[in-house]
């Protein structure tokens, strides 16, 4: 049992959006297989560690109670959990504590930054009644894609805009997150798809949009343009996926999920649980800066495996998704990093 201590106060409806994950699931969901492994206590000399109940930057802006909790925290020697969440997240230097995000580049994170990956909801439940099942192997790797690229003058100028108007809010502490370059995302996909959509040695699937969900408002057209996301993800073994706004990608993910090999372009990308997880054994990496054309990778990787190594690879990587990557799995991970760093 891993034991943790926090602010109970903000374990409310009020802040159910903000609340850590973990937290989320042991007190508004009740999972009873984490509850097995995870207890709160009303007091901090009985915790193994401090959590911070909800997103950093949310409960930054709580001073007093903020304050409160980092003290005892040292005064009792407890390690804290941190939360920061949305696209960018915060780096924080408070001694003795371990940062949970959504992304960030590696290369800048130290080694008590933990990566979540995306909470998505199993595509299988919903969109893709069928059932999962591995495709099959053909001479030419079929390459799909649903989403949001667009290349061209006024997209770059939209998104430069948007950029600048996340540095004026972080400038004047609106938002808490890193600096971060300007980086077109909708441009670079645009880009890497049309190097892909030429080569006549690739099938390749692709539908651009120009609004993300293709500028679905209602419920029916924002569920119809997931099913047409989903089902172009099942019928192609690989799906290109390049981060959004911040650095990770949420496709990477739901490709994982319906058991597809994610075609990521990495760009400087801290993966979930890399301790654990050998990642060039579920994906394609391909370095963004590499000299290689990102066709000829493509056609290298796949044909190096086999009929049998193909089809598995599909399996394996819909039963990493099942078995680690989704909420209550990568949260025991997280119980037996921690429960073994105590022994």
């Amino acid at each position: 049992m891993l034991k943790l201590y926090t602010n109970t106060n903000f374990l409310t409806e009020t802040y159910r959006r903000q609340v850590f994950p973990l937290l989320f699931d042991l007190v508004f969901k009740k999972n009873d297989t984490l509850l097995s492994k995870y207890q709160l206590v009303a007091a901090i000399e009985d915790a193994d560690v401090v959590v911070f109940p909800a997103d950093y930057a949310v409960f930054l802006k709580q001073k007093h109670a903020c304050t409160t909790l980092l003290h005892l925290a040292k005064q009792h020697q407890k390690p804290i959990w941190i939360y920061t969440a949305g696209d960018y997240g915060f780096t924080n230097y408070i001694p003795n504590s371990y940062t949970f995000r959504l992304g960030g580049f590696d290369s800048q994170l130290d080694t008590n930054t933990f990566v979540i990956p995306s909470f998505i909801n199993d595509p299988y439940d919903t969109f893709l009644p069928q059932g999962f099942s591995a495709l099959k192997k053909d001479s030419t790797p079929s390459i799909g894609f649903v989403g949001h690229a667009q290349s061209g003058f006024k997209k770059y100028v939209k998104e430069y805009t948007n950029h600048l108007k996340y540095r004026i809010k972080r400038a004047f502490n609106v938002i808490l997150a890193d600096q971060q370059s300007f980086y077109p995302s909708s441009i670079k996909r645009a880009k890497y798809l049309s190097q892909l959509a030429v080569n006549d040695q690739l099938n390749t699937q692709f539908i651009l949009r120009h609004h993300y969900r293709a500028g679905s408002q209602s419920e029916l057209t924002q569920k119809e343009s997931s099913k047409q996301f989903y089902d172009n993800m099942f019928n192609n073994a690989y799906t290109l996926c390049l981060r959004g706004v911040g650095n990770f990608s949420v496709r990477f993910y739901e490709t994982l999920a319906v058991g597809r090999i994610p075609i990521l372009i990495n760009t400087d990308c801290r993966l979930p649980l890399s301790s654990k997880i050998d990642w060039s054994k579920h994906c394609l990496i391909i370095e963004e800066k590499g000299k290689v054309p990102i066709a000829e990778q493509i056609l290298k990787f796949h044909n190096s495996l086999t009929e049998t190594a193909f089809e598995n690879l599909q399996t394996s990587n819909r039963d990493l998704w099942l078995n680690t990557l989704r909420r209550e799995p990568y949260f025991l991970e997280i119980y037996n990093q921690f429960k073994t760093k105590q022994q």
